[in-house]
């Protein structure tokens, strides 16, 4: 039995011998170079090893049947093959670079980004509140950026040699079909939302994704917070009002409240306006807004509420009467909407969300009464696949709804109504691939098509981005953009075609340690912008779609906060060389609102021994053209240039008490945005004018902010 016992001895390790298997293999990059240190093992066992300089491996295992072979090195993707152990043998690997979402590509183009979790930031929220000048108004702070002109008696967002109209307004992806105050012809106006409910924002000049439509020139997207850090109530007492806030929350839930009072008649009553305008009941509003929030394990729910109600009475210096005009407004504001995202496994998510808009205005003009009502929804719903850590897409479909009249009554009984009813389908798609960190690409197209005026179009967007060393990147753009007319011109006629522009994008950005630098070209084209043949759009204007136009221009953008201690700036210049054919105009020409050159300047200073941050923000406009009937040319003249030197100083109480004073063109400078011609010539054949000026050169602020919160450190400027 000696043959037996030995055989008990030497059978096991005859078969830890020869029932071993080599797995071999050689490693390597895309680019062919060999990956040194990358582990190599078989996936729930000890069995493995790891390259040598040349990207070999080799190792024993005893494992049989068929297992994982896994190879994973830092900055790459893991490889993960199934197969029978004996085929694991000479085998050649290729390892594709991982996505770094920190320090990869980024697509930039167009886009301006607020907030402090985005690489590609170029503001913070808290500038909208610190920026001299703005008063907490986020399109004031945001008209410091390239690709903006500043248009100071109207206040809205030009953008590109596009009109105000031509920028939308989203909240949580939402449309926001009012975003603007309502205000008097002349008189500018301000945002409805305090920023300090939203979390980021994203100015996009052109090129925006194709999620977002009806549109010539820019969107303005808007994101509330998702979870706030804690409980608090803010207070402020200011020269123009009063307001109160307060966040509370209770588990995964949270809501927060704030609600402000304005009046204007103390500060008009001290220092009153005295530039063609008397107030006869100053400008008055009650305003609040309400951000509730449901974090669950899978899924968030958001609902936001705004509503204002503004009157005034005020009488205004016109060319035409020698008496000053009287023009009266009531306005009732009232905006909702919901969101509710929803991860599901795989990569899946979907989002759905609505809103709904009211705004109506009862204005007096003379003895004349004009009401408008508009009733306005937006229903969405779109659906996120994560494929890879390359490659995502999203898909979705929204409406709109949009349901306007006004009814014009006058002294002699003359009562006149216009109505304009729509309902736009859309539906979009949009795929992002990064195809390494160094270079990335997005295409997307939308469809839409509006009831009101039978017309279908299809818009494709595209977009590219290569880094082109550890800081820098270049990105290019295009796409197609539509927009249905104003409401002006539609409820009078329907059978006009949406206007349509083409954007061409080049952009390079660097970002390191602080700094960040931007320089953007663009070429819009305009086809089918509106045009009509009297004075003014009326029920008798004969329309058509026969305009065209273009906007050619380069941006510059120059942010520093590391280089100098305590010290935060931004530069910025913008050239823009446009010129349209629309409305009623006889040529070509340059609108009034488009001046050639912007430039910018916002500072912010931290004083240590003062414990006080001070701010400057100097703003140029070059002159902005103006027809002139006393001479030929249409639109051939100029305005003066527009200069505006803003200061504001904050200065901390105690660490949640804050005293805050600014002063809008402290200079006072002599700024004139237009002239006002008289219909008929004098005996002398000249036709006289009015210039066009604010109501008043400077505009004072004093405002008292008090935080009361849990930690008893934060404040509602709570960089300080």
């Amino acid at each position: 039995m000696k043959w037996f016992t030995w055989l008990l001895v030497f059978l096991p390790c005859y078969w830890s011998v020869f029932g071993q298997v080599t797995i071999t293999g050689n490693v390597k990059d895309i680019k062919d170079n060999s990956i040194a240190g990358a582990n190599v093992y078989l996936e729930g066992t000890y069995d493995g090893g790891s390259t040598d300089s040349s990207g070999n491996f080799s190792f024993v295992t005893s494992e049989l049947g068929t297992h994982v072979l896994i190879v994973s090195m830092i900055g790459y993707e893991t490889h993960m093959e199934a197969a029978d152990v004996s085929y694991f043998s000479d085998q050649k690997i290729i390892l594709n670079e991982a996505i770094n979402n920190l320090t990869g590509v980024t697509l930039t183009a167009g886009a301006y980004e607020a907030g402090g979790d985005s690489k590609a930031s170029v503001l913070k929220p808290l500038d909208i509140v610190t920026t001299a000048g703005a008063l907490g108004d986020v399109y004031a702070a945001i008209q410091t950026l390239p690709g903006t002109s500043t248009v100071n008696e109207d206040g809205r967002l030009f953008v590109r040699g596009g009109e105000a109209e031509e920028t939308q307004v989203f909240i949580d992806g939402l449309r926001v079909f009012q975003p603007y105050n309502a205000t008097a012809n002349n008189v500018p106006t301000r945002g409805r939302f305090s920023p300090f409910l939203f979390k980021g924002i994203t100015f996009s000049t052109g090129g925006y994704s194709a999620e977002y439509g009806q549109a010539l020139s820019s969107v303005l997207l808007l994101n509330t917070e998702d979870k706030p850090v804690q409980e608090k109530t803010d207070i402020s007492i200011m020269s123009v009002g009063l307001g109160v806030g307060h966040t509370k929350i209770w588990g995964d839930e949270s809501l927060s409240i704030n609600t402000s009072y304005i009046n204007l008649a103390p500060y008009e009553a001290l220092l009153p306006s005295d530039q063609g305008v008397l107030w006869n009941s100053p400008y008055e509003s009650l305003s609040g807004e309400a951000v509730f929030r449901s974090i669950k394990e899978n899924s968030i729910f958001k609902a936001y509420a705004g509503f204002t109600h503004a009157d005034f009475d005020i009488e205004q210096e016109n060319i035409n009467f020698e008496e000053f005009v009287p023009y009266q407004l009531k306005n009732s504001n009232f905006y909702l909407n919901t969101n509710y995202k929803r991860f599901l496994a795989n990569e899946w998510s979907f989002k759905a969300g609505a809103s709904i808009s009211y705004d109506g205005n009862d204005i007096g003009i003379f003895q004349d009464r004009i009401k408008t009502n508009q009733l306005a929804a937006h229903l969405k719903f779109k659906i996120r696949k994560g494929f890879t850590n390359r490659f995502n897409l999203i898909f979705g479909v929204e409406h709109f709804i949009t349901d306007y009249s006004d009814n014009f009554e006058s002294l002699d009984d003359l009562n006149l109504e216009s109505y304009f009813n729509d309902n736009l389908s859309v539906f979009f798609t949009e795929g992002s691939l990064f195809l390494s960190n160094h270079f990335a690409v997005k295409l997307g197209a939308r469809a839409e098509y509006s009831n009101a005026l039978k017309e279908f179009n299809f818009s494709p967007r595209v977009s590219f981005a290569y880094k082109s060393g550890d800081y820098g990147q270049f990105s290019l753009a295009y796409g197609d953009f539509y927009q249905n007319p104003k409401i002006d011109y539609l409820k009078y006629d329907t059978d006009l075609e949406m206007s349509k522009t083409k954007h061409y994008i080049l952009n390079y950005q660097f970002i390191n340690s602080g700094r960040t630098f931007r320089a953007e070209a663009y070429y819009k084209d305009y086809r089918n912008l509106v045009k009509f043949d009297t004075s003014l759009p009326q029920f008798d204007s004969g329309f058509n779609n026969n305009g065209s136009g273009y906007a050619a221009g380069l941006d510059l953008f120059w942010r520093d906060d590391k280089s100098i201690k305590n010290l935060d700036y931004w530069v910025s210049y913008s050239y823009l060389d446009t010129e349209r054919d629309y409305l009623n105009y006889p040529q070509k020409a340059t609108p009034n609102f488009a001046p050639n050159h912007s430039f910018s300047v916002v500072t912010k200073y931290w004083i240590d021994k003062f414990r006080s941050q001070v701010g400057l923000s100097y703003t140029f406009g070059s002159g902005r053209p103006y027809d002139n009937p006393n001479t030929s040319g249409f639109l051939a003249e100029k305005t003066s240039p527009y200069n505006n030197l803003s200061f504001n100083w904050a200065y901390l109480i105690d660490q949640q008490k804050i005293l805050y004073f600014s002063v809008s063109n402290a200079l006072s400078f002599n700024n004139v945005s237009n002239y006002e011609y008289a219909n008929t010539p004098n005996s002398n054949g000249v036709f006289e004018r009015l210039a066009i000026r604010p109501p008043a050169d400077s505009f004072f602020f004093v405002g008292f902010f008090w935080t009361i919160s849990t930690d008893k450190k934060s404040n509602q400027l709570n960089t300080l």
